[in-house]
């Protein structure tokens, strides 16, 4: 599966990487979670998601939105294995819809978490700090995309 350059599938360790830069509104979520579907129906295997909003600089999304969102998600998961997403956020707007979206998801098999620490959310994840530096930050050796699913 190809993918966009903001979204990155690591198949050895499942874990897909999303970092959008600039607006997050309701087409962005809907694009993405067209993504984390294809993916799933590509694959049965469980993956988890790390999302890194620190690149943003604009929230165009209202409550309804994010809870309709938020129950498809955990609609469309339901009876698959559990899976982790952590958020890294510091937008007080992407951290109060992150955290809802935590809420909406409890009990399900989608575990959400918001992080403000890249090396918590790697932690939480079981994954190398390295893989979810800025891509900036990482050796050219940690920039690898694998766009297979």
């Amino acid at each position: 599966m190809k993918l966009p350059p903001d979204l990155d599938f690591h198949d050895d360790i499942r874990l897909l990487i999303y970092r959008p830069k600039g607006v997050i509104n309701e087409a962005e979520v809907n694009r993405v979670i067209g993504v984390i579907e294809g993916i799933e129906a590509a694959s049965q295997e469980p993956f988890n998601r790390f999302s890194d909003t620190s690149e943003t600089h604009e929230v165009e999304l209202n409550f309804r939105y994010v809870i309709q969102a938020s129950l498809h998600r955990r609609l469309s998961h339901k009876g698959r294995a559990p899976v982790k997403s952590a958020i890294l956020a510091t937008d007080s707007t992407l951290i109060h819809y992150a955290r809802m979206l935590a809420l909406l998801t409890e009990g399900s098999s989608i575990k959400v978490r918001v992080f403000q620490d890249r090396k918590e959310a790697a932690q939480w994840l079981g994954v190398p700090v390295e893989l979810v530096q800025q891509k900036g930050d990482r050796g050219a050796d940690q920039s690898e995309r694998t766009n297979s699913a």
